[in-house]
This record gives C-alpha cells, structure tokens and sequence, in this order.
C-alpha cells in the first residue's frame, strides 16, 4: 500500500460519494480514480481489490460522519427529558444533511451481511457508537437504560432509510419525525 493517508483518505471518500450516489455496481476502481479526480489506478494502489475499497470505505465512512463537538455540549446541556428526543433529532439531522454519504453507510451495511472484510469494521464502530449511546443515557440520568438506546436506534434507523429512500409521507419532516417518536419512546 502507498503511504500517503491523504490520497487514501481522498480516493475513500470518493468512493462512498459514489456508492451513495449510485450504488454498489457503480463502484469500481475506475470509477473511483474519475470521481477523485486522480490519475488513473490510484484507487488500486490502495486499495488492491474491491474487497480492500469496500473495507476501507467502512473504517472511513465513521471519521466523516463524527458529530459535531460543539452540538453535543449543546445537547449535554439540555435538561434530562429534552435530552434524548434533540439527540435523536440531530442523528437526523446530521446524517440527513449528507444524504450520499448516509446512503453509503445503508449500502455498506448490506454489503456487511455478506462480506466479513467490511463486517468487521463496521460492526466495531456500530457497536463502539451504540456504547458511547449508551454511556451518554446513562450519564444524563435518562430512563431506559440500554433497551430503550437501542430502541432510539431502530427508530433512526427506519426514519433515515425512509426519508433517503422512498418516504411513505414526504411533507413529514424527518426531524421533526425523530424528536416526536423519541419523546413518546419515553411515554
């Protein structure tokens, strides 16, 4: 592999704005190096095979949708039952503001039901978040414990694939959607 984490981390992140954009056939090292705007076989100096890209784009994938720090002092300030439903609102938000790069990580997460190479990071950033989840619930005095985290989660989950996919009612705002259904988890 080439050491410049620079490039590497340019040819990844083209790589997820492409699988987003559209979809896991488009995805080749070809594709990759175009939509980098780097000559040609950089992306298979990288990564050697697609197994390799589609590894590196999951261990990639988490550092470009790290939550604002700032946000979350916010949010860590807020009063216990506001806390939860804001922090669902913002996931939202947040991933929805990025809207290819949250349809790689849906992507990337059926590419992991049938490949070991991309499970394996992906499920160790997707369990480290559901921990740190956890951990922010349990600091904040939250009700619920880790059933209920992992209740929020199911609830952004199916939130974020129907707002990047087809929604059922598109004038419903996500959200707004995710604040909502969060408070009345609570309920």
């Amino acid at each position: 592999m080439v050491a410049n984490p620079a490039r590497r981390a340019v040819v990844a992140d083209a790589a997820l704005e492409l699988l987003g954009r559209e979809g896991a056939r488009a995805v080749t090292h070809r594709a990759v190096d175009v939509e980098a705007g780097v000559p040609a076989g950089t992306c298979v100096n990288y990564f050697r095979s697609r197994s390799e890209l589609l590894a590196g784009m999951a261990k990639r994938i988490f550092t470009l949708l790290e939550p604002d720090p700032v946000r979350l002092a916010d949010l860590e300030a807020l009063p216990a039952d506001e806390a939860g439903p804001a922090y669902a609102g913002y996931v939202v938000e947040r991933l929805l503001a990025r809207p290819n790069l949250a349809r790689a990580l849906i992507e990337l997460r059926l590419e992991a039901a049938r490949t070991p190479d991309v499970a394996q990071p992906l499920t160790e950033f997707l369990c480290a978040g559901f921990d740190a989840d956890v951990a922010f619930h349990s600091t904040r005095g939250l009700p619920g414990g880790r059933e209920h985290v992992l209740r929020l989660h199911h609830l952004v989950n199916g939130i974020l694939l129907d707002a990047l996919t087809i929604p059922l009612d598109a004038h419903v705002d996500p959200v707004d959607q995710a604040q909502a259904s969060a408070a009345a988890l609570r309920e």
